[in-house]
């Protein structure tokens, strides 16, 4: 069994509606998405507001990498080019978090570090994940409620449903 927690987000093109085919395409291993929010882009990149969502799927055949790879498929299918860090991009697809049984899945591999070492600081990946899962919690950072309420106000305020 393989739980995961995957961040959807996109800035260029039809953002909502690649964000929505993204979602569409984990077929029955979805179990819960978050609503579409509008969130500002991080990391100091000038460029338009993403749409985000963070998705809760299951599937008992895949594991962690299968997760990545989904990612990357999805990227992909949407012409995802990897040109500036934290720049614009047509889909992006994070591996946040994964369980294999009931154990979260620790790992500090460069292709997949898990949990994503930056997910307890983004409003864009916790707004929307308390949003699908209220009692969610990040391996080794606590719960996302404590999480969101541990940002800057600013930060969360801008995060927006759409």
């Amino acid at each position: 069994m393989s739980r995961a927690v995957l961040s959807i987000g996109a800035n260029l093109g039809d953002a909502a509606g690649t964000v929505r085919a993204a979602i569409d395409a984990l077929g029955p291993a979805l179990v819960r998405a978050s609503a579409l929010f509008r969130t500002p882009p991080w990391g100091g990149v000038d460029q338009d507001d993403f749409v985000n969502a963070t998705v809760l799927v299951d599937d008992p055949a895949r594991d962690a990498d299968g997760w990545l790879a989904f990612a990357r498929e999805q990227e992909a299918a949407a012409d995802r080019v990897r040109e500036v860090r934290w720049g614009p991009r047509t889909l992006d697809v994070d591996v946040v978090a994964v369980w294999e049984s009931d154990d979260a899945v620790l790992s500090g591999d460069p292709e997949l570090t898990l949990p994503h070492p930056r997910a307890h600081l983004r409003a864009f990946v916790l707004v929307p994940w308390l949003d699908a899962d209220p009692a969610a919690v990040l391996p080794g950072h606590g719960t996302v409620e404590a999480l969101v309420r541990s940002l800057p106000a600013d930060e969360t305020a801008e995060v927006t449903r759409l």
